[in-house]
């Protein structure tokens, strides 16, 4: 088996610019990624368009032509796509890694879930978060009309519909099932919308609750789910109430794989999930072992982004080949 001088856990658009890092220096390395290219992307709603702007989630100094200021998912799914052909980057895709371990002369095992094994002198995490949903714990949330993920309205027209949080992914979701005829109903423990959603979304949806052409149960949690209907309790009065759910979207957030994460032998806070790593290096407690993106967050995955985890590679790089290390615009001081 060859030795990869870099082995980079994960595909996304992090993890891509990681191997463009890796390429341009020269090294051998592979990207193993357990989903398709940009696997995440490809799984965010059908017509999203991203909140940054084009030139804060390019990567390789490659330019990103869009038809509007922000890019949406197609035209980002055609970017990294084309980067990453243009890089000549080495997959392998749809192979997932179980676990990363260190040998005693500083080199890495990396073991597949489908039992293969791959041999590295440095090894990067780049798993983002994406394909880890935060759990609400109840009854029934496992029910086959009940999802984690939203990608678009057309299942669901002329239905009842519950989206239990009260974030971006929420609010985009509820209006564009609105949009396509279909009874919306928000439940959120919080007494209003969270203070992230996109400021040009919000007169939008309160003007739409306002109108009363999308419901809401503010102050309320989910707490139990059925064929057909949904269970919330009012966190003020302590009232119980059934919604009519054809359809559940439990868009809570997502988090990074802790568990891979200590499988790879990396510390993590046992309440924020924050692993430990260097601030200026990225590199963990396991030598050797690095943390790209937004998968150094834990629980705070607001903090990092494509436009601020994309310049952790360039940071790795100089550590691996013991150069002066560039410092980044974002060293997640406040985590």
């Amino acid at each position: 088996m060859p030795i990869y001088d870099l082995l980079i856990i994960g595909g996304g658009p992090c993890g891509l610019a990681m191997g463009i890092e890796a390429a341009r220096n020269g090294l051998d390395h592979i990207i193993l990624e357990k989903g398709s290219l940009t696997e995440s992307i490809r799984k965010y709603p059908k017509r999203m368009r991203f909140f940054s702007t084009a030139e804060n989630i390019q990567i390789g100094d490659i330019p990103f032509p869009v038809s509007d200021v922000k890019a949406n998912r197609n035209e980002a799914l055609q970017y990294y796509r084309k980067v990453a052909g243009y890089f000549k980057l080495n997959f392998k895709l749809f192979t997932e890694v179980d676990r990363a371990e260190q040998q005693a002369d500083g080199t890495f095992q990396v073991h597949t879930t489908a039992g293969d094994t791959y041999h590295a002198r440095k090894v990067v995490l780049a798993t983002g978060y994406f394909d880890v949903p935060r759990q609400l714990g109840i009854p029934g949330e496992d029910l086959p009309h009940v999802s984690h993920y939203y990608d678009e309205p057309f299942l669901a027209s002329f239905t009842n519909v519950v989206i239990v949080g009260g974030s971006n992914s929420a609010v985009e979701a509820a209006m564009e099932l609105y949009r396509h005829d279909a009874h919306v109903t928000i439940v959120h423990k919080g007494e209003d919308f969270r203070r992230t959603v996109k400021y040009w979304l919000v007169p939008d949806v309160k003007n739409r609750v306002k109108e009363g052409k999308i419901h809401t149960r503010f102050g309320s949690l989910a707490r139990a789910i059925e064929p057909g209907r949904l269970l919330i309790q009012d966190l003020n009065t302590g009232e119980e109430e059934w919604l009519p759910a054809d359809f559940v979207y439990l868009l809570i957030g997502y988090i990074p794989d802790e568990y891979l994460l200590q499988r790879c032998g990396v510390a993590l806070d046992p309440v924020s999930k924050v692993p430990t790593y260097d601030p200026d290096t990225f590199e963990t407690n396991v030598p050797g072992l690095y943390l790209c993106g937004t998968v150094m967050a834990g629980v705070f995955t607001e903090k990092v982004f494509i436009e601020n985890g994309r310049d952790h590679a360039a940071a790795i790089i100089d550590h691996v080949l013991g150069r002066p290390v560039r410092k980044v615009k974002e060293l997640l001081d406040r985590i």
